[in-house]
């Protein structure tokens, strides 16, 4: 599933999208909303455009929810791309995915923001988050192997650098392999990545894929690949890149409202009213009331 929901006051991410478009609807600023990112895709897992909001059927705890907000189109794009550069992928595997992540930055239009982080032991951020895509390129060309993989460390560690930014957020991060030495645990991503906004893609290279890298794409509303080898990361790229331009977002006022203080997972379950399409819907399965 693909999507992100939050709760909010005024509705930021839904006013930042529609800024960017012909006007779909005004906010009051003391509404409690709900967004979220949904991507509908055909049999043939291409993405479906020229949806609208009568398309749509909102749950929230199997409780139908009236869509009080709709846009469609491409949204500013914020997105973290996480490459592993640790001691196992020297050689062949680190070039074809420094290929693999250029291509992707190419296909980000200019107004999307990015930033590159190296995954080793640590988690380096070597192109910060701007839109200056050629600079990132060339810090990319620039890695070399080094160290072991603390991947879970470097998933929260990235998750922390976008949890100030507004609107859409991806982060998109691979390994050619399950983390090594990170002092947090699958547990510990797993609650981190439920107090996100972004939309996690966790790409696996080799045979042996993480535990949680599906859990953290259907809890984020994001998408897990296993590459059984490196010359299919830049088609997997180009299919995240394809998926991220262009989605649908759905915002609600809950049913039921949260109660002041309380804290609860809400489950959240999007569908297209004519499933005779064969029109496939992924977005965010919840968020975490506060």
């Amino acid at each position: 599933m693909i999507g992100w929901a939050r709760r909010t006051g005024p509705a930021v991410g839904l006013s930042l999208a529609l800024a960017a478009q012909d006007p779909i609807a005004q906010f009051s600023t003391d509404v409690q909303l709900v967004e979220v990112y949904a991507t509908v895709t055909d049999a043939r897992g291409e993405p479906v455009t020229g949806l609208r909001q009568s398309d749509f059927e909102v749950y929230e705890n199997d409780q139908v929810q009236q869509i009080s907000a709709f846009a469609a189109g491409e949204f500013p794009l914020t997105v973290a791309l996480g490459v592993d550069r640790s001691a196992s992928m020297a050689g062949e595997p680190l070039r074809l995915a420094q290929l693999a992540s250029q291509a992707f930055l190419r296909q980000l239009k200019p107004s999307d923001r990015s930033m590159v982080v190296a995954i080793s032991s640590d988690a380096d951020v070597i192109a910060p988050l701007s839109n200056d895509h050629e600079g990132q390129s060339r810090a990319i060309s620039a890695l070399d192997a080094w160290s072991t993989t603390a991947l879970y460390d470097a998933v929260i560690a990235t998750l922390d650098r976008l949890e100030p930014e507004q609107g859409r957020q991806a982060l998109v991060v691979f390994s050619d392999g399950v983390d090594r030495y990170s002092r947090a645990s699958s547990a510990d991503v797993l609650e981190r990545a439920r107090r996100s906004q972004a939309l996690i893609y966790p790409i696996t290279l080799g045979r042996n894929r993480p535990p949680s890298a599906a859990e953290l794409a259907v809890l984020t509303g994001g998408r897990s690949f296993l590459l059984r080898d490196a010359r299919e990361l830049e088609r997997t790229l180009a299919t995240i890149a394809r998926e991220l331009r262009y989605q649908y977002l759905l915002g609600y006022t809950p049913a039921t409202p949260v109660r002041q203080g309380a804290r609860e997972w809400r489950s959240i379950r999007v569908r297209v009213t004519n499933p005779q399409r064969g029109f496939r819907v992924r977005a965010r399965d919840g968020y975490t009331s506060e």
